[in-house]
């Protein structure tokens, strides 16, 4: 075999592997995407609400604390 048939098939085994995870990725999220009212309910009251954050006031930017 010549080295550029080679090269070429192993891009193509890559490729088809990486489409072959994002389709199975895909078809697992769009399963288990839609929440019940239940867990929808403690979500919220264990991350908060869904409203945004207020914005923020001059002078209290978030700076690590180093």
């Amino acid at each position: 075999m010549n080295r550029a048939v080679v090269i070429a098939l192993l891009v193509l085994v890559a490729g088809l592997s990486s489409a072959a995870t994002v389709l199975i990725v895909n078809f697992r999220d769009a399963k288990n995407s839609t929440l019940t009212e239940e867990q929808r309910a403690v979500r919220e009251k264990f991350f908060g609400s869904d409203k945004e954050l207020p914005p923020i006031k001059d002078g209290q930017e978030m700076r690590p604390r180093w």
